[in-house]
């Protein structure tokens, strides 16, 4: 008898999970995958919308195209999770099974930054992208402030691209003259995997003529006024606030027993948690060693899961350890593209190679996206 696979979110780490499972043991297990949403985008797409280079339609890939051996889709809200018994409640029935890996991803609290829904803009969302895009339509200059208001976040390059992008939005536009820009975030330095990664993106901003401050977290905006109040005790002007939002887990996990400090613990060898045959995957786990949240991590620990399910229905061997490895592409603006190939848990420290800006990596880029689309979609 097949035993049942249950994987709660079809972003990158449930769409590879799927699809690895039902390449490699198609006999062995039935899948159901199950997501609130109907469609998949890349949240790099996320960048052209805010553009208006792509429309919010034109990027989504809808789950009723995924044909995979053994795999069901199911479009469905989780509403409740008992790790122990692997139940897992829906807003439209029950689903009971023998390897239950959590996959929901991060989800934003706008109202965790007072006066941010009200007054500000963000391009994690479709949504947002979209809103944000109208409001550059009718932007003619003034002082332009792009925050992270919170760690960890999702794809640590983004905000930084939103940056980059904005600046070469602003000089087609021919109003870059007139706009004052300027950035925030709480870390040390911008994307802090290593100081080479670090300090590519640092000259990018500087090159630029973007404002850094580090170390520096906005806590609340005035949309009457326009000022920004840091935890520092300044305050900041602007006539045009862009924010990287709070994240956290997906409401049902705090309710289930999985959530620790917000976040779903697991060993990072193989991304088990602290219950059997329940994995967590992707933006909603964390460990001793912090791998960020990331498509391109997600993808390469659904890898580890598949073979490690595989494993435990077979009585065969463990795979290797996950090591949280992966290629990231950043957009800096003008088709430039850089890439930075990094491991965060195959040694003591990250080890990461930087790669400066290029068409040559924005056809790279292309051609990640394309390989994808075409693994989980067949198109």
């Amino acid at each position: 008898m097949k035993r049942h696979v249950l994987i709660l979110g079809a972003g990158f780490a449930g769409l590879e999970l799927a699809t690895r499972l039902s390449e490699t043991v198609p006999d062995a297990v039935r899948v159901t995958l199950l997501d609130r949403n109907d469609s998949f985008y890349f949240g790099y797409s996320k960048l052209e919308v805010m553009l208006g280079r792509e429309s919010a339609d034109a990027v989504k890939m809808p789950y009723r195209d995924i044909a995979k051996d053994g795999v069901e889709f199911r479009q469905e809200r989780v509403v409740g999770i008992d790790p122990v018994t692997r139940r897992v409640a829906t807003d439209a029935g029950v689903h009971d099974a023998d390897f239950l890996v959590v996959a929901m991803g991060a989800d934003y609290d706008m109202a965790a930054t007072p006066g941010f829904e009200a007054g500000g803009h963000e391009y994690y969302t479709l949504a947002g992208a979209e809103r944000l895009r109208d409001a550059l339509a009718d932007f003619q200059g003034g002082r332009v402030l792009v925050s992270v208001l919170g760690a960890p976040f999702k794809c640590p390059p983004a905000p930084f691209e939103g940056s980059f992008l904005l600046h070469e939005h602003f000089t087609r536009q021919g109003i870059r003259d007139d706009v004052q820009m300027a950035t925030t975030f709480p870390m040390q330095r911008p994307v802090p995997v290593t100081g080479e990664v670090s300090q590519m993106f640092r000259e990018g901003l500087a090159a630029r003529g973007v404002e850094e401050l580090p170390q520096e977290l906005v806590t609340s905006i005035d949309p009457a006024a326009r000022v920004a109040q840091l935890k520092s005790g300044k305050t900041m002007p602007y006539d045009l606030f862009v924010g990287i939002p709070v994240h956290r887990a997906p409401d049902p996990l705090a309710a289930s027993g999985l959530a620790v400090d917000g976040w779903v613990p697991v060993d990072q060898t193989n991304l088990r948690t602290r219950f059997p045959n329940v994995y967590a995957i992707g933006d909603v786990n964390s460990g001793p060693r912090t791998v960020p949240k990331a498509g391109i991590f997600a993808e390469s620990a659904a890898l580890v899961v598949a073979d490690d399910i595989a494993a435990e229905i077979s009585g065969g061997e463990a795979p290797a350890p996950y090591e949280g490895w992966g290629i990231c592409y950043a957009e800096f603006g003008h088709g430039l593209v850089s890439k930075v190939e990094v491991n965060f848990l195959g040694g003591p420290s990250p080890v990461a190679a930087r790669n400066e800006p290029s068409l040559a990596y924005a056809a790279e880029k292309a051609e990640f996206g394309a390989s994808r689309r075409a693994r989980w979609f067949g198109r």
